[in-house]
């Protein structure tokens, strides 16, 4: 039940961002660097990516399309179904960003980590994580856009920038693999310096244009409790609803663990450097609150329920 230090850190960036947020040229030179470091991150995502993990997913096709369609399609849902019952409980900003929680792909280290913890298949939640992610990046945008609808579509011009700063690096990544796959398994510790290094990056840049937009006098007290309330709400409902879906379809204790791990978990990993990218600098930062407090508090209820399976199985 420990708070992940990383969120520590998230939330020191935040502060920093709001007490001294980048303007004027220091604001497009963070911003500069944020963009390289994003497209950096995707390409050595692809470098990453094992091609067999890809060839392992297709062939248990029929569970990782149920992970897929809890991630993609049940979260979303139940997202517009919020939206639609409690249209006035968050600012249209706070809104964007449950919503946008809610086109995001699944966790990877954390997935496969609370499986192994609860003695699931392993196999299954790598295979499936990874797939998610490689969805992700081609998917995530356009349904963020269609989630959101009026609220901030995606232009043409985004479009061309989705494709140039996260699917481009990406591919270069993965088709490079054959000479850079052994490098990056050799610099796992680097590699993740990297990751978390961008998503400070992405974040700060995030929230300081957003505070230089008035953020924090568009965003109450009470809003951030109310979006916390939501974030908890969300979690037990997909917790429940992937647990329940996995024993009628059958599948024994090991799959469901997969299920329920890998089908209940949002990635901050790539929704904070997506947001960058996808919505305008007075947006982003307000649209990654509810994924920051979504992260810390999935990590710590899957902690438990993980103990839990654990102990169920005698351990």
């Amino acid at each position: 039940m420990k708070i992940d230090p990383f969120i520590l850190i998230m939330l020191a960036t935040v502060a920093l961002a709001s007490l001294f947020p980048a303007t004027g040229t220091a604001a497009e030179i963070v911003d500069a660097i944020a963009t390289a470091a994003i497209a950096l991150l995707f390409f050595l995502h692809g470098v990453r990516l094992k091609r067999e993990t890809l060839v392992t997913a297709a062939t248990d096709w029929k569970i990782h399309l149920l992970i897929l369609a809890c991630t993609f399609v049940m979260f979303p849902l139940l997202g517009i179904a919020f939206h639609f019952a409690m249209p006035g409980l968050l600012p249209p900003a706070l809104w964007t960003g449950v919503l946008y929680l809610c086109a995001l792909p699944s966790t990877v280290q954390s997935s496969i980590a609370f499986t192994s913890i609860a003695r699931g298949n392993v196999a299954v939640a790598l295979c499936a994580a990874a797939f998610s992610n490689l969805f992700g990046v081609m998917v995530t945008p356009f349904l963020a856009s269609a989630l959101l609808g009026t609220q901030g579509g995606i232009s043409a011009g985004q479009v061309v920038k989705i494709a140039t700063e996260l699917l481009l690096p990406f591919v270069l990544g993965h088709l490079l693999r054959p000479w850079l796959g052994a490098w990056a398994e050799r610099n796992r510790k680097l590699l993740t310096f990297t990751d978390r290094g961008t998503i400070v990056l992405a974040v700060y840049s995030s929230f300081a244009a957003a505070v230089a937009e008035g953020l924090w006098h568009k965003v109450a007290p009470l809003q951030m409790l109310a979006v916390l309330g939501l974030c908890l709400l969300l979690l037990a409902l997909v917790l429940g609803l992937t647990t329940l879906i996995a024993r009628l379809l059958g599948y024994g204790t090991a799959e469901e663990i997969a299920v329920v791990f890998v089908g209940s978990k949002k990635s901050l990993a790539s929704g904070a450097p997506m947001a960058k990218i996808i919505f305008p600098p007075a947006v982003a930062g307000a649209a990654i609150l509810p994924v920051m407090i979504f992260h810390q508090a999935q990590l710590m209820a899957c902690a438990t329920i993980a103990r839990r399976y654990a102990a169920r199985d005698g351990d």
